[in-house]
This record gives C-alpha cells, structure tokens and sequence, in this order.
C-alpha cells in the first residue's frame, strides 16, 4: 500500500474541515474519527484518532488537528 497525500483545509466558518486525499476531496470532516473514516475508506484500514492526530503525514492547514473552528 502506498502512502497517499492527505490534507486538512482550514475550518470553514459554518465548521468542519474539507479533507483532501490523493488530490480528492472526500468530504468534510467534524473531528478527528471523521478525518480518520476518511483515511480508512481509502485504504489505511489500522488508522485511528490518535494517528490522525500525530502523524506527520496529514498537511493540516490553518490550524493543526485540536482547531474545528473558523477564528
């Protein structure tokens, strides 16, 4: 399995996070399981929170895993 690129867009201001996979949007994510849910469905079955939130993978823009929030 290859690593995929994964990005986390800064919260739009009605909340919550587009989270761009493979050059894909796959959605808009609330908190870390969502953002989680979305690396599983593409394939990165043993992934849970606390990866999300510690892996050096994820390009979290505009605020780092703890921001849900538009400023």
């Amino acid at each position: 399995m290859s690593v995929l690129p994964v990005t986390v867009y800064p919260p739009s201001p009605t909340g919550g996070r587009r989270v761009r996979i493979d050059g894909e949007i796959l959605g808009l994510a609330h908190d870390l399981a969502d953002v989680a849910e979305f690396l599983r469905r593409a394939g990165l079955d043993d992934i849970d929170e606390h990866d999300v939130e510690t892996s050096a993978l994820i390009d979290w823009r505009g605020g780092g895993p703890r921001v849900w929030a538009a400023p």
